[in-house]
């Protein structure tokens, strides 16, 4: 349960914000998602090696190995598109009084079919339930006890997101990310 306390902690760092609290009474809560999507264009394919040679957008050139995992590599080509597109987004509720803390990782992959172009998802989403330990609202910073006992204290992004959070408040931690692949045929 710490490495998923810590994970959930990484994420709000990462994403570059925290909405702890600002969750009146009834409110689903506060969130952020965000989606980024970075294509390539295939510039040559080492089979039997199963090295594929990528351009990016701003024309910079990187080789990547397909591991055996990946189906139908003998399908892309020289000027496919190779599309990446990584998905996260953080989820912050109070939690209901009487509410039971919760620990929870749910993960899933999926890969292209056979016959299909290569491609590929993976997703994991984290939940953890910390215990507002302090809230200091001079500095904008909160301080959070994870479900083994591992404290970490972060700054608000927003002050006014701690105005409803106190000492002894449960927060519901929900933190997703995915990514999927996937190659599409070059065009002409």
């Amino acid at each position: 349960m710490r490495q998923v306390f810590a994970v959930c902690v990484a994420a709000v760092v990462a994403m570059s914000f925290l909405t702890f609290a600002a969750v009146s009474e009834g409110a689903e809560g506060i969130g952020r998602s965000e989606l980024v999507t970075v294509r390539a264009v295939v510039t040559a394919v080492d089979q039997e090696n199963r090295m594929v040679a990528l351009m990016g957008p701003d024309g910079n050139q990187f080789v990547v190995k397909a591991g055996d995992e990946v189906r139908n590599l003998p399908q892309v080509k020289p000027g496919d598109q190779v599309a990446v597109r990584y998905y996260q987004s953080l989820l912050v509720q109070m939690a209901k009084p009487g509410e039971q803390p919760m620990s929870t990782v749910t993960q899933g992959t999926e890969r292209a079919m056979p016959g299909e172009m290569p491609g590929g998802a993976a997703m994991q989403q984290i939940t953890t339930t910390a215990t507002v330990m302090s809230v200091d609202r001079k500095r904008s910073e909160i301080t959070l006890k994870g479900p083994e006992g591992n404290v970490v204290t972060l700054k608000a992004a927003d002050p006014s997101n701690l105005e409803k959070v106190k000492e002894g408040d449960q927060l519901n931690i929900t933190y997703t990310r995915a990514i999927a692949i996937s190659v599409e045929k070059a065009k002409g």
